[in-house]
């Protein structure tokens, strides 16, 4: 096994000189980075500044028995840049901060910053600063992403309307049973520490939990074809909560039809071996990081045919409320029971 380096070696100014020695600037709006007291940015001319933060938090959000922490590194921009794309903008900054346990190498932190950097290059946003501390508890990770949109073009979730298309990208249901084969595997190396975790038979379903990617080049592709969605929000904590998020901030109902639900086959297979109900995981179990959208019945015909967006239901009068529509045609109202942070 190679020497690790204790974090008290370097110091917190020597752990920021390393990152910055792998930071590069590639956003105009970037006039100054790491390295000075706060960064600078000057965004163009008529765009607006669109900013969203998440805390990520060891024992909360992630598992370091289960989760690489190159991994997790690019999925803590991920999910981040998918709170930029769901208000359509193009994401280009992050700061990030750090509250690190004593037990960290500085080599962990490295591979940390590893997938913070290739994420970086998958999105194109500029890392420009951020701050590290000690932690006396677990490693959290704080992740503040900056975005630009052309002015009065930002989508809300309040601007759906009656008979409006409810959209959905991708498929859904596939991080939370990656988190269920994980958990298991990880119960099943308590047990015992000389088994081996089985994880070869769900490359799917872990990528999904454990690498998740932001949708922009659906944003781009709206973009290309004409249509403004007219609201939208990122699956994060369950389709089902989100639906109701859309209705609440529109003023709506929903009827989501079951029928009409996207699941992958290797997600559909995890389910029947957990003795789990497919609609519920994709209802309830979150991380997918799928964009949810609405866009006005004239564009039926620019999205039809999108082999990535699926629609799943409509938007209705406040009145009727928020229905899952099962085969038979019958109404069950909607529930959000999908990851509660202050439980």
């Amino acid at each position: 096994m190679s020497d690790v380096t204790p974090l008290d070696e370097v110091g917190e100014f020597g752990l920021i000189r390393r990152i910055q020695d792998t930071v590069q600037l590639n956003q105009p709006s970037t006039i100054l980075g790491i390295g000075d007291d706060a960064a600078i940015l000057a965004p163009a001319a008529g765009q607006e500044l669109v900013i969203s933060t998440d805390l990520l938090v060891e024992g909360v959000h992630f598992d370091l028995t289960f989760c690489p922490l190159k991994h997790l590194g690019y999925k803590a921009v991920a999910v981040n840049v998918s709170d930029v794309a769901a208000m359509n903008a193009l994401p280009t900054q992050i700061v990030v901060a750090l509250s690190v346990p004593a037990r960290f190498s500085v080599e962990a932190v490295e591979e940390l910053y590893e997938g913070i950097r290739l994420a970086c290059e998958a999105y194109n946003v500029d890392l420009v600063g951020g701050d590290t501390t000690g932690s006396r508890s677990g490693l959290t990770i704080g992740i503040t992403a900056l975005g630009q949109v052309e002015a009065g073009k930002a989508v809300r979730r309040s601007g759906a309307g009656p008979n409006d298309l409810l959209c959905v990208t991708g498929d859904l249901g596939g991080a939370y049973l990656g988190l269920q084969v994980l958990e298991r595997e990880k119960q099943a190396w308590q047990a015992d520490p000389e088994t081996q975790p089985e994880l070869e038979k769900y490359p799917y379903v872990l990528q999904r939990q454990l690498r998740p990617e932001a949708r922009m080049d659906v944003v781009h592709e709206l973009h290309d074809l004409g249509v403004v969605p007219t609201s939208m929000i990122d699956i994060s904590d369950g389709l089902a909560s989100e639906v109701l998020h859309l209705c609440a901030a529109s003023g709506t109902g929903a009827r989501v039809f079951t029928e009409n639900l996207p699941i992958a086959n290797p997600t559909l297979e995890v389910a029947e071996e957990f003795n789990l109900d497919p609609i519920m995981c994709m209802l309830n179990g979150g991380e997918d990081y799928e964009l949810l959208f609405t866009v006005p019945l004239s564009d039926h015909d620019k999205i039809k045919n999108h082999p990535d967006i699926t629609i799943i239901g409509h938007m209705v009068a406040r009145s009727e409320g928020a229905n899952l529509i099962t085969k038979a045609g019958q109404p069950i109202p909607l529930r959000a029971q999908g990851f509660n942070h202050f439980e």
